[in-house]
């Protein structure tokens, strides 16, 4: 079977834009969900004293989380990112099968904590077997300098009896702080719940709340061409400016809801020999994705009927003119940091009894190797302790001939437009999504920091770039040192100012209004008419761009924000390898 869309190569893909598969390589963090993380991680710092000091350290001590939403609104995705970000030193047991007896969720927690339970001989475990050896746990752990989080998924499965064991759980506690945090995620039926009177005792122990709202129209026109580009797409947008605006509608802004809508709607556009997404065609996609009671299929029956009859029918003369598919190939070992442009093949391509040859794309085809994660820790005294050594090591990505002494200013006298960047308050989920090579601060414990170049992230690895090659570790390892702080190279627009209120001069702001209109398919100024200060409009539409990435939405574009541009758009840089490395050194 094809591990690819047929349509793929029509429009310039390697890969599924619209899988509804949790592929963390397709993250995208709104500002919505954004916040929804931040939500989920208060309170869950562990303690910041270390044993014996019975500190109450940064967390809340206890209580409950709550995070709701709409099926297909991003809950699940939420939560791998939540998992990436426990802070060390905090036990995590996650349960996603909440519909459990008292006993048997209690069960469930011990074997997530890792708990041996030893009841009496001979005698079944009760509940109190389970509660004793899990307060047990709670306060070797809170000795220790270590918190405890209970997280469960799809809560509004649980019964009144089993809510109320859980918060009889947030009694175990001792003198300073209660002992275990519980996250619970579901739909919006959990709050109702929650609201009923028998559960008022539970509801007051609420200490952080948060509904996980649809997207935005323009939160989905961005979210629909950062997956298309995470996919290889590099040149015009395959939707246009109004079937963008009908799948925001017909999709209510549920992420889930697009991605079948869309998947759908390039397969109708490839079947009829189209080169972009329409409206009809947005309409006869969603006619069958969603059935014939949704408001779109009205009067589309016949013609979506059609339309399947037409593209299983080229599907099929497809598989009769041999179309050959390589595959089995597997990773290359080397680690390439600039990305290839992708290819994109002709809208209609010529006829020939010679079977075409579809290329192999490792991210389609292949299956990646198991890394070999090595200890972070072991690899601490290869990594610089002065961030000029890292700089110059970033700088050979770009194929940078920086200055030993300052790679910033070897970077600034290029007369590329590059220029260094620097933050302090980056998370994991803002990596992937500029998908960069740059800069991590580490620091271990007590110690002084140290600077290692990342190349590489996956779901569950990191590589980093160190004098002795790349070395893969595990992110959870990494996110223990790492602790936001991060610097890259980036590509300053002709004309940008730093200290320019509005981004610098009219070429900055005419390259920065192009871009825009690109993700949103809309065409590009006509000339003379260019925008030459950052008006309201303009202003508007970067705050629309910066809310759906997650990054301030303040209107002033700044270097994260032309960063997430050319992310978006998959313009031609460094990127992130999506696979670990597995190669000798």
């Amino acid at each position: 079977m094809l591990e690819h869309p047929m349509y793929s190569q029509h429009f310039g893909l390697s890969q599924d834009p619209f899988s509804i598969a949790p592929d963390p390589r397709y993250l995208f963090m709104s500002e919505r969900h954004r916040e929804a993380l931040a939500h989920l991680l208060f309170g869950v710092a562990a303690p910041d004293t270390h044993a014996g000091t019975g500190g109450t350290g940064g967390g809340t001590g206890g209580g409950f989380v709550l995070l709701t939403g709409d099926i297909g609104t991003g809950k699940t995705t939420i939560c791998r990112c939540f998992l990436e970000q426990i802070p060390s030193g905090c036990h995590v047991a996650y349960i996603f099968n909440p519909k459990l007896t008292v006993t048997e969720l209690l069960q469930s927690i011990c074997e997530e904590f890792h708990i041996a339970v030893t009841p009496a001989a001979a005698q079944t475990p009760t509940p109190k077997t389970y509660i004793d050896a899990l307060n047990a746990f709670l306060l070797q752990s809170h000795a220790a300098g270590q918190s405890c989080v209970l997280i469960i998924d799809e809560a509004q499965n649980l019964h009144s009896d089993v809510l109320e064991q859980l918060r009889l759980l947030t009694n175990l506690e001792t003198n300073a702080r209660k002992l275990l945090q519980i996250v619970l995620i579901g739909q919006p039926e959990l709050r109702t719940m929650l609201a009923r009177p028998e559960l008022e005792q539970l509801a007051q122990r609420v200490i952080a709340r948060f509904h996980l709202d649809a997207l935005s129209e323009s939160e989905s026109a961005h979210y629909i061409a950062h997956r298309l580009a995470v996919a290889g797409q590099t040149g015009p947008s395959p939707f246009d400016r109004r079937a963008l605006q009908r799948i925001h509608r017909l999709a209510r802004g549920v992420p889930r809801r697009i991605n079948l809508l869309c998947g759908r709607a390039l397969l109708g556009a490839w079947a009829n020999g189209l080169d972009r997404v329409n409206t009809k065609v947005v309409d006869k996609a969603a006619a069958e994705v969603f059935g014939a009671g949704h408001p779109a299929a009205a009067g589309q029956s016949l013609a979506s009927k059609a339309w399947l009859l037409g593209a299983a029918g080229l599907l099929v003369a497809t598989a009769l003119g041999g179309v050959a598919v390589y595959r089995g190939q597997t990773a290359p070992r080397s680690v390439s940091l600039v990305a290839a442009p992708a290819q994109t093949a002709a809208a209609h391509p010529p006829a020939t009894n010679t079977p075409e040859l579809i290329p192999p794309t490792r991210a389609a085809s292949a299956v990646p190797p198991s890394p070999a994660v090595e200890p972070l820790e072991a690899l601490l005294p290869q990594m610089p302790g002065d961030i000029q050594v890292a700089w110059a090591a970033l700088g050979r990505q770009w194929h940078l001939a920086a200055d030993a002494a300052n790679p910033c200013a070897g970077a600034d006298a290029a007369g590329s437009s590059l220029q260094c960047y620097r933050t302090g308050n980056l998370t994991v989920p803002q990596l992937r999504q500029l998908g960069r090579p740059g800069i991590l601060t580490l620091q271990a414990h007590s110690g002084a920091p140290v600077f290692a170049v990342l190349v590489g992230l996956t779901d569950q690895h990191a590589t980093l770039q160190l004098p002795s090659g790349p070395h893969t570790v595990s992110l959870i390892a990494l996110t223990r040192l790492w602790h936001g702080d991060f610097a890259t190279f980036w590509r300053a627009p002709q004309g940008y100012s730093p200290a320019a209120r509005g981004g610098g001069s009219a070429p900055a702001l005419a390259e920065l209004a192009s871009q825009l209109g690109k993700l949103d398919g809309a065409p590009p100024p006509l000339p003379g008419l260019e925008p030459q200060v950052l008006d309201a409009n303009l202003k508007a539409r970067v705050r629309d761009f910066q809310r759906a990435h997650g990054l301030k939405a303040d209107g002033q574009p700044g270097p994260m924000t032309y960063m997430q541009l050319e992310s978006a758009l998959g313009i031609q840089q460094p990127r992130l390898h999506n696979y670990p490395f597995t190669g000798p050194r």
